[in-house]
């Protein structure tokens, strides 16, 4: 499908999922049936999991991954946090569209220990699918497009280092609590 890699559902390896993005995964199908077969996982080496060893070993185009962030900022007194969303090949407008989007003053990443410790996921694999219910997940318009040199496919964490899963960028637009967000990304 992708790369030189073996991909499955991932419903059926729950092993290679965190238990949060199984969960979601599992809710997610409930209420879609075709998440079933159109989300996919394919088992990596943990020390390939960064994007440009990922893509460089499993001959992956680099358009095809997509980048978690998870970012938070303060206003009167009340935390806001969101996972950012970007194609791999831009980084995420932290300092404008997400300041902006969580109406901030100041958005900066969460420290790792927390980001980790509040997703369930492990750095490295964190994911847009099974955050905490509060968390805001805006994703790029340009991740959800077809991209023809990611064949409309988005690689994104899995919630562990180990794994990646893959599905249509239009089907990321519909996950719960996705925010298609244009001009997310920056070249």
């Amino acid at each position: 499908m992708l790369g030189t890699l073996t991909w499955v559902r991932a419903l059926d390896r729950p092993d290679l999922l965190a238990a949060p993005v199984h969960a979601a995964l599992t809710a997610w199908v409930a209420a879609d049936a075709e998440v079933a077969d159109a989300v996919l996982v394919t088992e990596i080496d943990p020390d390939l999991a960064d994007t440009a060893a990922l893509t460089a070993a499993y001959d992956l185009p680099p358009a095809a991954s997509a980048n978690c962030v998870l970012v938070a900022g303060r206003r009167a007194g009340e935390e806001r946090v969101a996972a950012a969303v970007v194609r791999a090949t831009t980084r995420a407008d932290v300092n404008a569209t997400v300041k902006r989007l969580l109406d901030v003053r100041k958005a900066s990443f969460l420290p790792t220990d927390r980001a980790v410790e509040e997703s369930g996921m492990e750095y490295g694999g964190i994911t847009p699918l099974g955050l905490p219910a509060g968390y805001r997940v805006l994703v790029d318009a340009r991740v959800v497009v077809d991209d023809p040199d990611a064949g409309g496919t988005v690689v994104v964490g899995s919630g562990v280092r180990r794994s990646k899963v893959a599905l249509p960028g239009a089907l990321l637009a519909r996950a719960p609590g996705v925010e298609v967000v244009d001009g997310l990304g920056l070249d």
